[in-house]
């Protein structure tokens, strides 16, 4: 345990280069924090000490933000980088030189029992506020872009943008999709505005349509 806690603190400096000092580190990262609370929190969780596992977890949250299941297992050289509104579920499984930005989800999809979480394979990286939901496995030195949501298993060696997520590069090389354009991702509230925009055109022909008759008529 003294041996992991110390990587942690190294992996900070090797994935930061603002961290400065290892005091300032320990007293101000509270990423640093979090990952550390959780490794006591999930020793407590394998030992069935289940209340205070979670004490210590829910602890951990109030003071940085960053939400860990203590049943949740995480690799070594985990670092979350300012880490506010993380959330990483109970049965998520998180290999090793995985870094999380801000407002990242490890989540589930509904009330699902057993596997509900994500598989997250080595070195990968899952940027800000992007959501990984269900238990789906995302592959080794993949990428997740900023504000994915991704519902799929991820191949290795793959990135991941848009919602929903979908591979646009694996292998170093670029996916095509004909059917969506990632610079001009699905905008639901721009498409709902469109089809009121219809239906109020069709509105106003049928009145014309209307006084047309109501004047022959006369």
């Amino acid at each position: 345990m003294s041996g992991i806690i110390a990587e942690d603190l190294n992996n900070v400096f090797d994935q930061d280069p603002a961290a400065r000092s290892k005091w300032e580190v320990i007293m101000t990262y509270s990423g640093l924090h979090a990952i550390w609370s959780h490794r006591v929190a999930h020793w407590l969780w394998k030992k069935k000490r289940y209340f205070l596992a979670r004490a210590l977890s829910q602890c951990s949250r109030f003071f940085t933000g960053i939400e860990i299941h203590p049943g949740a297992t995480i690799g070594r050289r985990f670092f979350m980088d300012h880490g506010m509104g993380i959330v990483i579920g109970e049965t998520c499984e998180i290999g090793n030189d995985v870094t999380l930005f801000q407002g990242v989800t490890l989540g589930g999809t509904g009330k699902e029992k057993g596997k509900r979480h994500p598989t997250v394979g080595n070195d990968v990286l899952i940027s800000a506020g992007a959501k990984v939901l269900g238990s789906i496995t995302i592959g080794d030195h993949s990428k997740i872009g900023a504000g994915s949501v991704v519902l799929h298993d991820v191949p290795p060696d793959s990135t991941v943008v848009g919602v929903p997520g979908r591979v646009v590069r694996q292998n170093g090389i670029r996916v095509h999709h004909h059917d969506l354009n990632h610079a001009d991702l699905p905008d639901p509230v721009a498409e709902k505005m469109q089809q009121l925009e219809r239906e109020i055109n069709a509105l106003h022909m049928k009145i014309q349509e209307l006084n047309t008759l109501q004047k022959e008529k006369e």
